[in-house]
C-alpha cells in the first residue's frame, strides 16, 4: 500500500495484535480440514486459521449481523415483511497470491457459525468468456483482464443473488481444459454468505448503471510483494507441468515435456508478459478499495492486516 493509503484510511495490524482480536471465538477446523481446503503448493499450518482467519471470521460475523439489523430497521420503516437479502463478500489479488485457499478457508470457517450456516463461494473465473469468443476477438493474451469477462453476466448474476432470488446461477470453469464447461452450472440457491473470489472484483472502471462492486458488503484484498507473487506463480506453474499439463485433456499440455529449467523460463515469460502487466493496470489499483487488506509474507504467512478505518 502506498504511505497515504496507510495514514489516510487504515489502521495496521501486526499479526499478534490482529490474533488477539479472536477473542473468544473457538477455532472449529481441523488439521485434516485445513489440509482438504489448500491449494497443493498453498501451505497452511493450523496456527495460521487461528491467528488469521479466526478474527477475520469474528469481524465478518459482527458485520453481517449489523446489517441484518439494518436490514430489518429499513422493512420497519417502509411497512414491508422483513429478509435477510445474501450477504456478499469479495476477495480480490493477484494470480498465485492464494486466493482460492484463502477463500475456501473462510468460506468454511464462516459456515461454522450458526446464525449463517449457509456459505457458497463463485469465483468470476466462470465469467470468462468462451475460449472460442476470446480467439474471435484476440484476446487469448489478455485472459483475466477486465475485457476477458462477461461483465453484464456477472452484475446479473450478483443483482439476482442479491435480491434474493431463489435459485441463480452461475457458468462453470475449468482450469483442465482452460475454458468454460458447457451446459454446467454452479446453483446457488439464497445463502447467508457469498464469498465473490476474482483477480478484478473490486473494478470500478464501467460507464454501467451497475458494476459489480454495488453488490459488494464487505471486500478483501490479498496483498503480497511482487517478487514473492512470480515466484510463487513460477513454483505453481513448474508443479502443474510436471503434473496436470502430462493429461492430454489439459490446455497446456504442449508443455509435458518441458526441462524444468525452461518450464521455469516460460512461466517467467507469461509472469512477466500478462498477469504482471495485469497485477500493474487492473488489479493493484483497486487495493486502495479494499475493506480490509491482508499482506502475505515469502512464506506465505500473512504478516501485517490493514483495516479501512470507515
Amino acid at each position: 500500500m502506498t504511505r497515504g493509503d496507510r495514514l489516510v484510511a487504515y489502521t495496521r495490524f501486526s499479526r499478534a495484535d490482529w490474533a488477539a482480536l479472536r477473542s473468544n471465538t473457538p477455532l472449529t477446523l481441523s488439521e485434516t480440514d485445513v489440509a482438504a481446503l489448500r491449494s497443493t503448493n498453498e501451505p497452511m499450518p493450523l496456527s495460521e486459521v487461528a491467528e488469521v482467519y479466526l478474527p477475520l471470521s469474528r469481524l465478518l460475523n459482527l458485520h453481517v449481523a449489523a446489517a441484518r439489523n439494518l436490514g430489518r430497521v429499513k422493512d420497519a420503516f417502509l411497512g414491508r415483511p422483513a429478509g435477510s437479502p445474501p450477504y456478499i463478500i469479495a476477495l480480490a489479488g493477484s494470480v498465485a497470491v492464494g486466493k482460492s485457499t484463502f477463500a475456501r478457508v473462510l468460506r468454511a470457517l464462516m459456515a461454522r457459525w450458526p446464525d449463517h450456516p449457509r456459505v457458497e463461494l463463485v469465483t468470476t473465473d466462470g465469467f470468462l468468456l468462451p475460449t472460442k469468443a476470446l480467439e474471435e476477438r484476440g484476446l487469448m493474451r489478455r485472459k483475466g483482464f477486465p475485457e476477458s469477462y462477461d461483465l453484464r453476466a456477472m452484475v446479473r448474476f450478483l443483482a439476482d443473488v442479491k435480491a434474493g432470488k431463489p435459485v441463480v446461477s452461475a457458468p462453470v470453469y475449468s482450469h483442465l481444459a482452460y475454458n468454460i464447461v458447457p451446459h454446467e452450472r454452479q446453483v446457488v440457491k439464497q445463502p447467508d454468505v457469498l464469498i465473490f473470489e476474482g483477480l478484478n472484483v473490486l473494478q470500478a472502471k464501467d460507464t454501467a448503471p451497475a458494476i459489480v462492486s454495488d453488490f459488494f458488503d464487505f471486500s478483501i484484498y490479498l496483498d503480497a510483494e511482487e517478487t514473492d507473487i512470480e515466484a510463487w506463480y513460477i513454483d505453481r506453474f513448474v508443479l502443474l507441468q510436471q503434473t496436470v499439463f502430462q493429461n492430454p485433456a489439459s490446455y497446456f499440455h504442449h508443455y509435458k515435456d518441458l526441462e524444468p529449467d525452461a518450464a521455469r523460463a516460460v512461466a517467467h515469460a507469461i509472469w512477466r508478459d500478462i498477469n504482471l502487466v495485469n497485477l500493474h493496470e487492473n488489479i493493484l489499483p483497486t487495493r486502495r478499495r479494499a475493506d480490509i487488506v491482508l499482506t502475505k509474507r515469502g512464506d506465505h504467512s500473512v504478516g501485517d492486516i490493514w483495516l479501512r478505518r470507515t
